[in-house]
């Protein structure tokens, strides 16, 4: 089986959250297990700099009014092979990134950017590609890509099934309908259900629309966009489709996240050798300058620093967490208010509190190596990446009971902790209140080592490699595939 793998974002040479790091990550372990897979991408400079081995394979007729385009094939880091979509006027663009200038604000032309990557991935998912080998699936990863299950629809010789994966409904690629006739789509097209969204025209919505299957990266996340409070306005369009919706949890590098061999901690550790743990904990706290104390519970959070994450619910917790035996080390960026307030906060407590404004991934890395639990109490959270850092570091996580987070964490209970169902602590109100209490629990369970080790130990004899993730989309490429046979046999009976 042979799929086109498309996407605006791939690890390392262009990244901005987790798209980036699924790009990196699920196209190999799908190699491995036969598929024959091949990543699309923009020709960013970061990517015309490090691919391996580009060569020019196919000359692209002008579109949008736009002058030719190309398709050259490379090899990423991995050794699979990269289709990169080389446009300079649309993807050079030195000093930003994939979305972004270097002011932070959306390119103008964003519109033309990704309906260019989407109608190229449509082409070449059909009879009509010039590169003489025609994929039997078309996978697309959120907005940047959600034109091209419409244009496959739009007169290509024998288009390829589309998947469709959700990897944050929020964001949905939102621009005036005007923009409509630039990128090829008939005004009659526009006023139909599939692209006008109040008004202006949505790049996910219709890839929600024409998609043959739609996938989010968690399958709690699936059922949560079916209501109004996560749907993003569109729900009503999901669950007329909800037969065709399911869910696949994300997975993890666990070569990179892998406390056996991390070079950025300071004591390598297994299941049988936790106690060196505790070595990175000391080496955490003389590093940021808080007190050296094993009998405090240190508390790590890595996040974009905004309400979604929760960390309004965080620092309302601080006055009275530190009434207990408690630190907090927080790694992020994000609102200016909650970056105030956390500096604030070291400012008032200083031995107990540590705030590294910005991102650095070596910290990140040892933040999940010397913490005893990790905090992580998103408002949503489609799937979440840190959950799964932290158990294969035993690392128990604290998270609110929402998307991928209730997927990859099992609640404490002395029962989960027997049988190795749990793996951390949950809990469902978004309140100060209610992370409080959690955090009780995590002290009543840390303040008995035998339960605390096991409860280390069952996270971190989970498997969180992209290999079940890979088993489990190919299921749905293989009956995405043997739907499009039949349906094509009954279409060729009805001309009869």
């Amino acid at each position: 089986m042979s799929v086109l793998f498309a996407t605006p974002e791939c690890a390392p040479w262009a990244k901005t959250g987790g798209l980036g790091e699924v790009s990196a990550g699920l196209p190999p372990a799908l190699y491995e297990l036969g598929i024959d897979i091949r990543v699309l991408l923009p020709g960013y400079p970061s990517v015309l700099d490090q691919a391996n081995g580009l060569r020019r394979i196919a000359t692209l007729p002008a579109e949008f009014g736009l002058p030719e385009a190309a398709i050259l094939r490379g090899r990423l880091p991995t050794g699979l092979p990269a289709l990169v979509l080389d446009c300079p006027p649309l993807y050079v663009r030195p000093g930003g990134g994939p979305y972004l200038d270097e002011r932070g604000l959306d390119y103008a032309d964003n519109a033309l950017r990704f309906g260019l990557l989407s109608r190229v991935a449509a082409r070449l998912a059909s009879m009509d590609s010039p590169l003489g080998w025609f994929p039997d699936l078309l996978h697309c990863n959120d907005w940047t890509t959600g034109l091209a299950p419409a244009y496959l629809q739009s007169g290509l010789e024998r288009p390829a099934p589309s998947l469709m994966v959700i990897h944050n409904l929020a964001f949905q690629g939102i621009f005036p309908l005007e923009i409509a006739p630039e990128l090829g789509v008939p005004p009659a097209v526009v006023e139909a259900e599939g692209f006008a969204h109040w008004g202006r025209l949505s790049f996910l919505k219709a890839g929600l629309y024409y998609a043959d299957r739609i996938v989010t990266v968690s399958p709690t996340y699936a059922q949560e966009i079916l209501g109004e409070h996560l749907g993003c306005g569109l729900d009503e369009l999901l669950r007329t489709r909800r037969d065709r919706l399911s869910g696949i949890l994300n997975g993890i590098d666990t070569a990179i996240w892998d406390p056996r061999s991390d070079s950025f901690i300071d004591r390598h550790y297994d299941a049988d050798t936790l106690e060196e743990k505790r070595a990175n904990k000391r080496a955490l706290q003389i590093e940021l300058k808080l007190a050296e104390d094993d009998h405090v519970l240190l508390l790590g959070m890595v996040s974009r620093l905004t309400g979604q994450k929760g960390v309004d619910l965080v620092i309302e917790a601080l006055p009275a967490l530190f009434d207990r035996p408690v630190q907090v080390v927080v790694l992020g960026t994000g609102e200016d208010k909650f970056e105030r307030s956390l500096r604030d906060a070291e400012g008032r407590w200083p031995t107990r509190m540590a705030t590294v404004i910005g991102f650095d991934e070596t910290l990140a890395h040892r933040i999940e190596a010397a913490a005893d639990a990790f905090l992580m109490p998103s408002l949503f959270e489609p799937c979440g990446l840190n959950q799964m850092y932290s158990q294969r570091y035993g690392t128990p996580p604290i998270v609110r009971a929402t998307g991928g987070l209730v997927d990859s964490v099992g609640d404490f209970s002395p029962e989960g902790l027997r049988d190795g169902s749990s793996t951390g602590f949950v809990f469902t109100d978004p309140t100060a209140t209610a992370l409080l209490e959690t955090i009780d629990r995590v002290l009543a369970t840390w303040s008995d080592p035998h339960a605390w080790q096991q409860l280390c130990l069952n996270g971190m004899a989970r498997d969180f490699s992209w290999g079940a993730s890979a088993r489990a989309y190919i299921k749905l490429y293989e009956e995405l595939c043997k739907r499009g046979e039949i349906e094509a046999v009954e279409a060729g009976a009805s001309r009869g």
